[in-house]
């Protein structure tokens, strides 16, 4: 059986107003996230079809609130509450916010890549 934890988690990036932990399960990676700052991401998606997420996700709102903007609007998920947000999203992060969220690795890397590039040009 696969599993993964904050603290078995393999790679780590923390950057202002965010922190994340993430390991691998068969193809899928596991990301154990918190947000000290309020943040639209969507600039970082710029370069994407319709400049947008394109890897599904799913998770589960530990502590707080995290939104999604899709075509059919804002998606709002409170603590608690499990969710699925496909491709075509960007996501409005908010402080005090701990989800875990599994996403397939390969479509998780290939928008990494566009999503790292952006955030050097910004800095």
């Amino acid at each position: 059986m696969a599993k993964s934890s904050r603290e078995l988690a393999t790679d780590h990036e923390s950057v202002p107003g965010y922190e994340g932990h993430f390991g691998q399960l068969e193809g899928y990676t596991v990301a154990f996230e918190s947000y000290t700052a309020d943040q639209d991401l969507a600039p970082l998606f710029k370069g994407l079809p319709d400049d947008k997420c394109q890897c599904p996700h799913w998770g589960v709102v530990l502590k707080g609130r995290l939104v999604y903007r899709t075509a059919s609007g804002d998606e709002e998920v409170n603590a608690g509450e499990a969710y699925y947000v496909g491709p075509g999203h960007t996501p409005l992060l908010t402080a005090g916010t701990e989800v875990v969220e599994f996403s397939p690795t390969t479509e998780l890397q290939q928008t990494m890549e566009v999503v790292t590039k952006n955030a050097a040009s910004m800095s």
